[in-house]
């Protein structure tokens, strides 16, 4: 056996299976893109906007840049519950989450390229977030203030920020891939055992 023969099988024996550590580690430059957004709008935002104050208006009020914190978790929910308890909940629980969810995204070989950038793109909002609650006291900075023209009885959609908008695009388009994996995998089930039935 050659030498780059052996070469190659020693490379494979430290890898394992599955996918390359490259292939998961690619993904994470998008948690580091939203996580570094993410804070950058804020910082613009709290430098030159006085809190609860509107800082600019586009398209009449339909799309308002305003700066207002939030000491509960996304899209203002959770304000009226005690300091305490939103500590534990809002901060140091999501961290938990967040580092369970790396675990299972780096063991894991079964998501789709599509699902880990998905992924990554959760844990850089989840990130942006609870990284203003440990270090802002106030609460998390929301800016993005947008109408909602009376839909599901709101004036205006609660305000949120870029990590806001990160987990909750990223977490739909998620759930997308999963449902469409789901159906493909059905479909496939159904032909193999009409396959097996004709057989």
């Amino acid at each position: 056996m050659s030498e780059t023969d052996n070469s190659t099988e020693n490379l494979a024996e430290r890898t394992g299976p599955g996918i390359s550590l490259r292939t998961k580690l690619l993904p994470l430059a998008l948690t580091v893109v939203i996580f570094v957004v993410d804070q950058l709008t804020k910082f613009l935002v709290v430098e030159n906007i006085p809190p609860y104050t509107i800082g600019v208006s586009y398209f009449g009020d339909f799309l308002r840049i305003i700066h207002v914190y939030n000491p509960g978790i996304a899209f203002s929910m959770g304000n009226g519950l005690p300091d305490t308890m939103r500590g534990i909940l809002f901060a140091v629980l999501p961290l938990i989450v967040l580092a369970m969810v790396l675990v299972i995204y780096f063991r894991n070989d079964d998501f789709t390229f599509f699902q880990r950038w998905a992924v990554a793109g959760i844990v850089g909002g989840g990130l942006g977030n609870i990284y203003d609650r440990f270090f802002r006291p106030e609460g998390v900075v929301d800016f993005i203030d947008v109408k909602f023209y009376g839909l599901f009885g709101l004036d205006r959609w609660p305000t949120f920020n870029v990590a806001d908008a990160a987990v909750l695009v990223c977490g739909f388009l998620l759930i997308i891939s999963f449902v469409r994996a789901m159906i493909q995998e059905s479909r496939e089930q159904k032909g193999q055992n009409g396959t097996a039935a004709q057989e």
